[in-house]
């Protein structure tokens, strides 16, 4: 899920983390942060523990740690929003986008690849990215996979939201909206 904050700080932070949470439609065993104290802080900490879920941090100067995230940076975050810096002003029209466009297309029609370990002769293990498929799709496919989902979602539901266009149409939805942030940017700002 993609959010956006207008500053990076505590307060900022902390109900975006608990709007996460509502939004995310499985299950959360861990929350995994970098050493910010706009994380690591009481109210981070005591939205996690009523999730049951270990929260775990970042080493410091240890960039791999947070290698999914930086990876998605590049990725996701540059392609569409580009490599400068985004004016605070524009966090609620972004925030917006992402939540209504930007994290659907993530979700349930950006296909990713999945790491599967291999075991090679000599004993070492080898990740190989075999499996592409849409995160949603990945996660249908687990063994007993509504175990998964938070109490009172079900794949029915979630088949609406992934089946409701395809994927061309929803190509052209996004591609609209975000003409039409552009637009919005462009006329407030």
């Amino acid at each position: 899920m993609l959010t956006i904050v207008p500053n990076i700080s505590e307060y900022a932070l902390a109900p975006v983390v608990e709007t996460l949470i509502i939004l995310y439609t499985f299950v959360i065993n861990e929350f995994h942060s970098d050493n910010g104290s706009e994380f690591v802080n009481h109210a981070v900490a005591d939205l996690i523990a009523k999730l049951y879920a270990r929260f775990t941090k970042s080493r410091a100067r240890h960039t791999n740690d947070n290698a999914l995230v930086e990876s998605k940076n590049g990725s996701i975050i540059r392609k569409h929003y580009g490599h400068w810096h985004i004016p605070s002003a524009w966090a609620p029209f972004i925030d917006e986008f992402n939540r209504t466009h930007m994290n659907i297309y993530l979700n349930y029609r950006r296909p990713c690849a999945f790491a599967e370990d291999e075991v090679l002769e000599n004993g070492k293990v080898k990740k190989k990215y075999a499996i592409r498929m849409t995160p949603y799709d990945r996660l249908k496919s687990l063994k007993n996979a509504e175990k998964h989902l938070k109490p009172g979602i079900t794949f029915e539901m979630l088949d609406k939201i992934a089946l409701a266009k395809s994927d061309n149409e929803y190509a052209e939805a996004m591609k609209k909206a975000k003409a039409a942030l552009s637009e919005k940017l462009k006329k407030n700002f």
